[in-house]
């Protein structure tokens, strides 16, 4: 369970993910003990990461998609298992509406996503059907802690 300090304090990391404690520390008016434990917690609990987050397109990956895939119900957790353990997909989250996966896929090049969208997703158990959505360029990237 978090608390509005654990909230501030990861909107303080979301604003700078290389701000020191001492400094979150004294923006909240908490001690740098605090703040460190917090984040221990919050890392340890899987409520935040704190890691480098890059733009696929600006680092040499020229393919870059979101397929929609619709899975056979029976398979959902194999399919899951198989997915989760490609390179390729890079974020993969069920989801309402007419798809049951979400899957980004980063790939080097166009040959590298036909051979990925021809060769590797086919082995996926239980998928039925999938439609690729490219990336042309990302607007906008957020990952806001709180609203």
């Amino acid at each position: 369970m978090t608390d509005d300090l654990d909230h501030r304090i990861v909107d303080s990391l979301v604003e700078d993910g290389r701000k020191s404690f001492v400094k979150i520390a004294e923006e909240l008016d908490v001690s740098e003990a605090t703040v460190r434990q917090r984040v221990a917690r919050l890392t340890a609990d899987g409520v935040m990461q704190i890691t480098a987050v890059t733009n696929p397109l600006l680092i040499g990956y020229d393919a870059v998609c979101m397929l929609g895939l619709r899975v056979d119900k029976a398979q959902l957790q194999a399919a899951a298992d198989a997915l989760t353990a490609l390179d390729e997909v890079t974020y993969l989250i069920a989801s309402t509406g007419r798809f049951d996966y979400l899957a980004e896929i980063t790939c080097r090049n166009n040959k590298h996503l036909l051979d990925f969208m021809h060769r590797r997703l086919p082995k996926v158990p239980g998928v039925q059907d999938s439609e690729s959505f490219g990336y042309l360029s990302v607007l906008k990237e957020s990952y806001r802690g709180s609203a």
